[in-house]
C-alpha cells in the first residue's frame, strides 16, 4: 500500500525546516520525504494544497475515565477528540477509578483502549499503589503489561523515603517517572495564584513558590539515585533556575508545561470562571512570558493538554468547590496556534515540543518526518479561523476554557500508520 502526499509544506521538528514537498508512505511508514517525489504506481494521492503536514502530536497526560467514570470520557470518545484535534498517540493517566496500579487493571484499559480508539494509545501506571503514596506497585510487571511511564498524577508521594526507594527501584529497571513538583502542604484547598487578583476575589491560592518547593526536592532525589524524571507541569518562573541547574549539571530530567498554562493566565478566571480552574491554577502574565522562553530555548521539552474531562455537576459549583481541570485534546493544536501566530514560537519549535520531545522521552518512533518512522501525519491548515463551540467537541465531557473564544487553525486530516483516521 502506497500513499503519496503532495504539495504539502512539510514541518519537520527535528531538521528544523519548513519547505514545500511531498511525502510517501509505504505499508503505513514513512519512506522518502523530499521536494518533489514521483510515484507513477501510487494507488493514492494526497494533494495537500499547500496545507501544514507534521508529525501527530504525542500527547502526554490524558486522562480517559476508564474504569470507573465512563460517563465522562470513554477510550472511544477520546480517540475521537485525538483525531479531530491531530493527537495521533494518547498517553493516558492512571488517576481512574480504581487507579491502574495492577497488570489486570492495565491490562483491561489497554484492551478497551486497542477496541475503542482509533489512535495510538500507550498507557501509563501508577508509582503507588492506589496512588496513596505509601507503598509502591510492582513496576517490572507493569512494564511488561506495557506501561510506558509511572506516576501519581497529581498526588503528590509525600513521604520522602517511599518517594526515594520507588525511583531508586525505577532506575534499576530504566523505567520513566512522572512527577508533580508541588508542595502540598503549601497548595492544599488552592484555587488560585496568590497575588492581587487573587485577594481581590478571595479565592484561597498558592504562592508558586510551592511548584519551586516541590521541584527542589524532587531534584535531590533524582540526584541521589539516578532515575529517569520528568516533571508533568512546571508554570511558575521561579521553578526555571533550579530545572536549568538540573539539566546542566547532567541529571535524566525532562519537564513539560500544559497548553493552558502557556495561552491563559490568572486573569483569565474573570468572574469565577470554572472552565479556568485547572491544576496548578492559572499564573501571571510574567510566568506565562516565562514558560513561552522555556519551550522556546528547550528548557521545557513538553507541550501537553493535560486533557482533564469533568462533567457539568462537578463544574457548575462555586468557584473554590469546583473541580480542576480542562479538556483539551481537540483545542490542543488551534490554541498552540497562538503562540506561532503572535511570532512567539514557529511550527517546527511547536511540534519539537509536542510531537518529538514526548515521543522520544518515552522510546517511540513516532514525532518524526523521516524514513523509517510510522506514518503518523496531522494536515492541518494554520491559518484558518474559527469560533470554538463546546457543544460540537467530540469529547464526553465539554469543559473547555475556549468555548466562544476566536481560534486560527484547523486539523483537515488527521493519519495513523498511514491510514485516515480523521477528515474534515
Amino acid at each position: 500500500m502506497k500513499t503519496v502526499f503532495i504539495n504539502a509544506r512539510l514541518i519537520d521538528p527535528t531538521s528544523e525546516q519548513d519547505l514545500f514537498g511531498s511525502l510517501l508512505v509505504e505499508d503505513g511508514m514513512i519512506s522518502a520525504i523530499g521536494a518533489d517525489i514521483s510515484v507513477p504506481d501510487a494507488p493514492e494521492v494526497v494533494d495537500c494544497e499547500g496545507l501544514c503536514l507534521a508529525p501527530g502530536i504525542v500527547d502526554i497526560g490524558v486522562k480517559v475515565c476508564e474504569p470507573g467514570e465512563r460517563h465522562k470520557e470513554s477510550y472511544r470518545s477520546a480517540g475521537l477528540a485525538a483525531a479531530a484535534g491531530g493527537v495521533t498517540t494518547i498517553v493516558t493517566r492512571p488517576d481512574t477509578s480504581p487507579a491502574i496500579d495492577t497488570p489486570e487493571t492495565l491490562e483491561f484499559a489497554t484492551r478497551r483502549a486497542n477496541e475503542a480508539a482509533p489512535v495510538n494509545v500507550v498507557p501509563m501506571a501508577a508509582l503507588t499503589k492506589d496512588r496513596a503514596g505509601r507503598e509502591m506497585t510492582e513496576i517490572g510487571f507493569l512494564m511488561d503489561a506495557g506501561a510506558v511511564a509511572f506516576t501519581d498524577c497529581d498526588h503528590v508521594v509525600v513521604d520522602t523515603k517511599v518517594f526515594s526507594r520507588a525511583l531508586t527501584y525505577a532506575r534499576s529497571l530504566g523505567a520513566l517517572v512522572i512527577a508533580h513538583p508541588q508542595d502540598p502542604d503549601l497548595s492544599k484547598g488552592a484555587a488560585a495564584t496568590s497575588g492581587k487578583f487573587a485577594s481581590l476575589r478571595g479565592l484561597p491560592a498558592v504562592s508558586p513558590i510551592a511548584e519551586r518547593m516541590g521541584l527542589d526536592r524532587d531534584i535531590a532525589l533524582v540526584e541521589v539515585t539516578g532515575a529517569k524524571y520528568h516533571a508533568d507541569q512546571i508554570t511558575a518562573a521561579r521553578a526555571l533556575p533550579a530545572l536549568e541547574r538540573a539539566k546542566a549539571n547532567g541529571l535524566d530530567i525532562t519537564a513539560g508545561t500544559s497548553i493552558h498554562h502557556l495561552t491563559l493566565n490568572e486573569l483569565d478566571v474573570a468572574d469565577y470562571r470554572t472552565f479556568f480552574k485547572v491544576k496548578p491554577p492559572l499564573r501571571s502574565e510574567d510566568d506565562r512570558q516565562a514558560i513561552i522562553a522555556a519551550v522556546k530555548s528547550g528548557l521545557i521539552d513538553v507541550i501537553s493538554s493535560m486533557h482533564t474531562p469533568q462533567d457539568e455537576e462537578s463544574k457548575r459549583l462555586p468557584f473554590e468547590e469546583a473541580a480542576s481541570g480542562a479538556v483539551a485534546l481537540e483545542t490542543l493544536l488551534p490554541a498552540a496556534l497562538r503562540l506561532y501566530h503572535s511570532d512567539l514560537l514557529t511550527l517546527q519549535e511547536l511540534f519539537r515540543a509536542m510531537s518529538f520531545n514526548p515521543a522520544q522521552r518515552l522510546g517511540l518512533a513516532s514525532g518524526r518526518l523521516e524514513a523509517g518512522a510510522p506514518a503518523d501525519l496531522v494536515l492541518f491548515d494554520p491559518d484558518a479561523p474559527f469560533v470554538l463551540d463546546r457543544f460540537k467537541l467530540k469529547s464526553k465531557s465539554k469543559n473547555t476554557p475556549f468555548d466562544g473564544q476566536r481560534l486560527q487553525g484547523k486539523t483537515r486530516a488527521t493519519y495513523v500508520g498511514g491510514q485516515a483516521v480523521y477528515q474534515n
